[in-house]
């Protein structure tokens, strides 16, 4: 009997898990055959959607990153290879995935300790905590100092998009990881030689921020994030990237990253009054309720309402229930072995020729 066809008339393919002998068994068959049903059965289902149909050469793939998901690793062991696979194409991040990265491309310290180490004592032998993890008070404060010295660069000195920011920094750790023979450590590093351009859209709200405001209070620092040049960039990546093919979004929990990813379709729609659907992918790796009434637990289908995610692309979406720490390595494995690769797109180099389209077609618009 075939796995799609039931003697009782149920439609759809039926739960038939494979004989034992996991000791043989490979990522992507692991969640091809044995994830079946509720969260495992969605994972599956984003795990496809995303090897088969937004890694195809006509969609531009953005990622939301929030959490604190490089101090534990996931910058050099998934976002490396992705970015270096041309699986991302563009990203937007907390400053404190940036700031925590960047502990890794200068060889400090990160360790494992336990989710009920005592904090007073940590807080006296010199040691602050995320989660499970420990990090000594002068890993931040060398990477502190590492900031300092390059935002008080020369080619720093102007006011920039969070992109151009991000991209002279991520040369910096980029150079230092050749220095220390740490290549691949950090994803800052590897966005920069592949001209990826990273967004933050909360630029005060982290270690960066705080190191630039200091940074500030010194009258030759010109050093200063337009947020208005972040907003128009973004939108004018998602601008093009429909006009020539499809947009998807990868999102890994929520929060500001999340919204400034698909608040670029109401800013093309909504505020420049051009013609335009909504993305047409969407995966999202999420432990946040929807009816809470927060973003971070926000569904697909009501994107759509607010124009951020197509009518007709809801059967393109996937939400899973769970932690990304556990998540995103399986849905890059999958599709690592899935032999996905994809030209880069260097979306970084052509940010003025994106406001230039934009800021056209919109002229087009008012004369109509």
């Amino acid at each position: 009997m075939s796995k799609d066809t039931s003697p009782h008339g149920l439609t759809g393919r039926l739960v038939s898990p494979p004989e034992a002998g996991l000791e043989r068994v490979g990522i992507a068959e692991l969640v091809d055959q044995y994830f079946l049903a509720y969260n495992a059965g969605r994972l599956r289902e984003a795990c496809r959607l995303f090897a088969e149909k937004m890694l195809s050469e006509d969609v531009t793939v953005g990622l939301g990153l929030s959490g604190a998901l490089t101090p534990a690793g996931l910058g050099a062991s998934c976002l490396v290879p992705m970015i270096e696979c041309g699986w991302i194409d563009w990203i937007t991040t907390t400053g404190a995935n940036i700031f925590h990265d960047l502990h890794h491309g200068l060889g400090l310290p990160i360790a494992l300790a336990g989710p009920d180490a005592d904090d007073a004592q940590l807080k006296r032998e010199g040691f602050v905590r995320i989660y499970d993890l420990v990090l000594e008070h002068e890993t931040l404060t060398a990477t502190d100092e590492f900031l300092r010295d390059a935002l008080g660069g020369p080619e720093f000195q102007h006011a920039m998009a969070s992109a151009e920011l991000h991209h002279r920094l991520g040369g910096r750790i980029a150079e230092e990881e050749e220095r220390r023979g740490r290549r691949g450590s950090t994803f800052l590093g590897a966005a920069h030689r592949c001209d990826v351009p990273v967004y933050a859209p909360s630029p005060g709200d982290s270690g960066i921020g705080m190191n630039m405001a200091a940074l500030a209070l010194q009258e030759e620092c010109r050093l200063a994030v337009n947020v208005s040049l972040d907003v128009n960039e973004t939108a004018a990546i998602v601008l093009r990237a429909k006009r020539a093919g499809k947009s998807g979004v990868l999102i890994l929990g929520g929060g500001a990253p999340k919204n400034f990813l698909l608040q670029t379709e109401p800013q093309i729609q909504e505020i420049y009054g051009l013609e335009e659907t909504g993305h047409d992918f969407f995966i999202q790796f999420t432990d946040a309720r929807p009816d809470s009434g927060g973003l971070s637990g926000a569904t697909p289908s009501e994107a759509v309402s607010w124009g951020k995610v197509a009518p007709e692309a809801i059967p393109d979406t996937v939400v899973t229930y769970g932690d990304t720490t556990i998540l995103l390595p399986i849905l890059a494995a999958y599709a690592a072995q899935k032999g996905k690769q994809r030209p880069l797109k260097r979306l970084y180099l052509t940010r003025g020729d994106g406001i230039e389209a934009l800021r056209q077609e919109i002229n087009r618009r008012s004369e109509e």
